[in-house]
């Protein structure tokens, strides 16, 4: 019997006395186990701590050894398969914990061979388990544009470094949620449950935590709230226990208007605490942040550690061209124009893309030979993201927007009735909401706004 026989084995075991398939720990146990590795070695390998390993540990040789009635330790365990004793059980239709009935093939072999290293090519490897997936509350996005690159990042961050908490950044419309969506099924085997969850009704922290572990638990009782109290909220055994990837969207609705990027609405401080928790603890698990404005931890925890990672994502390039190609624009040799103009956001070039074909017949040229650029419906879009301002960083976008170039902010403009630090902490923070670019320009650091956003701030703030 080789290790793929093995996991097998343990698998359909452990989902007959559980309801639930093998976790990334209890595998990882098993395999290291046939590997004479220690426990401390096990979790180094899946990032948790040596007595929690030894715990999962405990549980997994008691089940096992109730079910093949023999005593089981990892001591021992190799040794039973080596001994090559043998158990025939006929499949049996068996209740689950969840009430669920299921067939478990108890035909069971075990040879005299020694169990292989699953180093050996000579055995595939399992067949990949389908996890255990709620994708609910996610948006219904009918066309993905080229984000190679982006999702290379993602995907790396996500199973090379095992990266615990990640923030993707950018404007509405950006595709944010697109290239999380894309990104679930390239990964999707490599996880236990995903599930992803909305904040655009500002959810209590404790309601949150409350859903995800009553979805880890496959709907089984959640534990007590002194329990929740005493770990932070969401106890880490289940981000532990079970390797999740869990995607929270709209995360910009738990902070607060008329403040600087990042700060929590009253009674919602706590997420600050839960994000930090999730980025340096030890767990298996990994939560994607969606936000139009960066978190005020994220800025501090990311700083090199690999444990928090954030991607900027900004607008498409050459493949926003399909855009316009569905839209039926004439005129292909300015649609890079167009691109430009919008930094190649993908809803502001659809909305843009549909107002020039319902007004000029798909005549670019017409719709560019006004004197001020025209907004239309992109005013609306913008406005979600302006009303949120702070007074300061009304103050400096104005300034900003009524430059013809990029600038630098060695020195704070005389004309702004801030202070030097109120000026500072205002550019920070535009930028932490995607509302200003810095541009490299030799060895000087540079900001400039985008020219749609320069357009609606000159109508409206000035």
């Amino acid at each position: 019997m080789d290790i793929a026989e093995v996991l097998t084995l343990a698998d359909e075991l452990i989902f007959a006395k559980t309801g639930k398939h093998l976790d990334y720990v209890q595998e990882a146990i098993l395999r290291g186990t046939l590997q004479d590795t220690t426990y401390t070695q096990i979790a180094q390998e899946v990032y948790s701590s040596p007595s929690h390993v030894r715990n999962v540990g405990s549980q997994l040789w008691k089940i096992l050894s109730k079910e093949l009635k023999k005593d089981i330790t990892k001591t021992n365990f190799r040794a039973v398969l080596e001994k090559g004793i043998v158990y025939n059980y006929q499949s049996t239709i068996v209740e689950n914990i969840t009430g669920e009935n299921v067939t478990v093939n108890k035909n069971l072999n075990i040879c005299r061979e020694k169990v292989r290293s699953p180093k050996t090519p000579q055995n595939p490897q399992p067949t990949a388990k389908q996890p255990h997936i709620d994708l609910d509350d996610a948006p219904e996005i009918s066309t993905f544009f080229d984000r190679t690159s982006q999702l290379t990042t993602l995907e790396n961050w996500i199973l090379a470094s095992r990266t615990r908490l990640i923030t993707i950044l950018g404007l509405a419309g950006s595709g944010k949620s697109a290239i999380a969506l894309q990104l679930i099924p390239q990964i999707q085997h490599q996880f236990d449950c995903i599930i992803w969850r909305s904040l655009r009704n500002s959810p209590p922290l404790s309601a949150l935590q409350t859903d995800l572990i009553k979805f880890c638990r496959g709907g089984a009782p959640v534990p007590a709230p002194e329990e929740m109290a005493t770990t932070g909220g969401l106890p880490l055994q289940y981000l532990r226990s079970y390797r999740c990837l869990i995607v929270l969207d709209d995360v910009q609705t738990i902070f607060s208007s008329q403040q600087l990027a990042g700060n929590y609405k009253q009674s919602y401080e706590n997420y600050g605490t839960f994000f930090k928790q999730i980025a340096e603890s030890c767990h298996n698990s990994c939560i994607v942040l969606l936000s139009w404005e960066k978190p005020r931890e994220i800025a501090a925890l990311e700083g090199g550690d690999k444990n928090c990672q954030t991607l900027q994502l900004n607008g498409l390039g050459e493949s926003a061209r399909e855009i316009f190609t569905e839209k039926g624009l004439a005129e292909s040799e300015k649609w890079s124009e167009l691109i430009d103009i919008y930094r190649g956001n993908p809803l502001w070039l659809n909305t843009v893309a549909a107002a020039i074909q319902d007004l000029f017949s798909g005549n670019i040229s017409d719709f560019l030979s006004y004197d001020s650029l025209v907004l239309g419906d992109l005013e609306y879009l913008l406005h979600q993201h302006f009303q949120r301002l702070s007074d300061s960083e009304k103050q400096v976008m104005s300034w900003l927007a009524n430059q013809n170039k990029p600038v630098e902010i060695s020195k704070k403009p005389a004309l702004l009735e801030l202070s030097p630090s109120d000026f500072l902490k205002a550019v920070e923070s535009l930028r932490r909401r995607s509302l200003i670019e810095k541009v490299h320009s030799c060895d000087r650091t540079l900001f400039a706004v985008q020219r749609a956003i320069a357009e609606y701030v000159k109508t409206h703030i000035l």
